[in-house]
């Protein structure tokens, strides 16, 4: 062997070593001080002075659970209407004058709250506040812009059903949940539900959680707390209410054992595979070691699952579990799209791997590359003003401890194999995983119902029942 040969060969040899993991770097979440006005308002502030901006979330406790039965989609609905005008100009005029301060307001709203987000040079901050605040506590409410809104959401829940990946989240949520609960249905509502949404029924809503108790004012960026309060004390210190009760949602799981759920999509090539169990709540005990376990079972690109399906057997372009973090147990689930002639044997893996994450410890290298991951990429995900409000009103979102975000490395470095074990024995429910596929069902029907999940339940896209169960 001649020597470049010599040496291309060593190379190849010393590439087949991964290097090892510096030490992780220091991090520190930036600090913050927590205010509550007279009102009770509360006020959540934390200087970045890097440069001249600042971020406002107003977080309101009013989420998709905070609905009203059989008008299901009323937060969402009621958000977008915020910025549809007040008592004082109507839409267009508050987005020119948004736009002469150089920012938009953003609504949104998901399970647990509503989100009011803006950014501005710290020079606008005051009147961009005091918009924001005009927005908040006089919307108009036009009837019209309901009537739009509403037309855009039914064509948004169509778009939904028509489209598979979708289709499949919205199926899966319905079969997952006790029909009793408002997680069987679209955060922003249904075909049903949206329809008979009234501008009295908004205006009703509003006056219920838009309270100042229930706001929280995130400010991040070139600003002190000591700048902050009188500001907010400027925009909203005279706005007066009273304390709306919390809301509350069933989170119990419709059955306690397997069923195998098929949407039927005639002459479907591809299935939309979707299986899983009622999971835990955001701010459980458990929360650091259920994440490390779902790295290591489906959430990064080397997990178990992705491994098995899209690697050894080909199935699969990708195949991940997550976990849908609420203030309530939100859903434990494994995703993928396979071809029709593999739907069967792609699920029977994945339901493999759950099983297997109860019955042995993980190997070191698994908790090794799963915690260095979480660890190394947690401070990339803070270092903007809009990312640290959108951490900080998380955090009063799903009654979080202050010092959250400080810990959040230290404790997954903290998770062990054991850990790792125990969480998978209590979280993930083999006996009771819901089987829940988009596709031809000539096609995937007797296959599927060889996995031990009974007797198949057909469903129509619209979500109704072919069978009973």
């Amino acid at each position: 062997m001649n020597d470049a040969a010599g040496g291309v060969a060593q190379a190849a040899g010393a590439s087949l070593h991964r290097p090892a993991p510096l030490p992780p770097r220091p991090y520190q979440f930036p600090r913050f001080e927590r205010a509550l006005l007279a009102n009770g308002l509360q006020l959540v502030v934390a200087p970045m002075r890097k440069l001249p901006i600042a971020t406002v979330v107003a977080l309101i406790d009013a989420g998709a659970i905070c609905g009203y039965r059989g008008k299901e989609g009323i937060a969402g609905l009621t958000s977008e209407l915020l910025l549809e005008g007040t008592s004082d100009f109507n839409g267009a005029e508050l987005m020119e004058r948004l736009e002469r301060l150089g920012t938009t307001i953003d609504p949104s709203a998901n399970w647990d709250g509503t989100w009011l987000t803006f950014t501005a040079l710290k020079e606008q901050l005051a009147p961009a506040l005091a918009l924001l605040a005009k927005v908040m506590r006089q919307p108009a409410f036009p009837e019209r812009e309901v009537e739009r809104l509403k037309a855009e959401r039914l064509a948004d829940l169509l778009k939904l059903r028509a489209e598979p990946r979708g289709l499949a989240d919205v199926m899966f949520s319905k079969v997952l949940y006790d029909p009793a609960s408002r997680y069987t249905m679209p955060e922003i509502g249904s075909e049903v539900s949206v329809p008979l949404i009234e501008r009295a029924d908004v205006q009703r809503f509003y006056g219920w959680r838009y309270q100042p108790h229930s706001v929280t004012l995130v400010i991040v960026g070139d600003i002190t707390p000591a700048e902050a309060r009188p500001l907010a004390e400027r925009s909203f210190g005279d706005w007066a209410g009273s304390a709306p009760e919390s809301c509350g949602v069933i989170d119990r799981p419709a059955r306690d054992h397997r069923a195998l759920h098929i949407v039927a999509k005639p002459d479907a090539k591809q299935s939309e595979v979707r299986i899983g169990n009622v999971g835990i709540p955001r701010n459980h005990r458990d929360y650091h070691s259920t994440v490390v376990m779902n790295a290591v079972l489906g959430g990064l690109f080397s997990s178990r699952i992705n491994l098995n399906l899209r690697e050894r057997h080909g199935y699969t372009y990708g195949a991940f579990s997550h976990l849908d973090w609420r203030r309530f147990a939100g859903p434990f689930v494994v995703s993928t799209a396979v071809q029709s002639e593999v739907t069967a044997p792609a699920a029977r893996e994945a339901v493999s791997e759950i099983e297997r994450m109860r019955q042995d410890k993980v190997s070191e290298d698994e908790l090794s590359l799963a915690t260095s991951y979480l660890d190394g990429v947690f401070p990339i995900r803070y270092e903007t003003t809009d990312a640290i409000a959108g951490a900080l009103a998380a955090l009063v979102e799903y009654r979080l401890p202050d010092d959250f975000y400080d810990r959040y490395r230290e404790q997954v470095r903290s998770v062990s194999t054991a850990d790792v074990l125990r969480v998978a024995q209590a979280h993930l429910h083999p006996e009771a995983l819901q089987l829940l596929i988009v596709g031809d069902p000539d096609m995937v029907r007797k296959p599927c119902e060889s996995l031990g999940f009974g007797n198949a339940m057909l469903y129509d896209t619209e979500g109704n029942a072919l069978t009973s169960e």
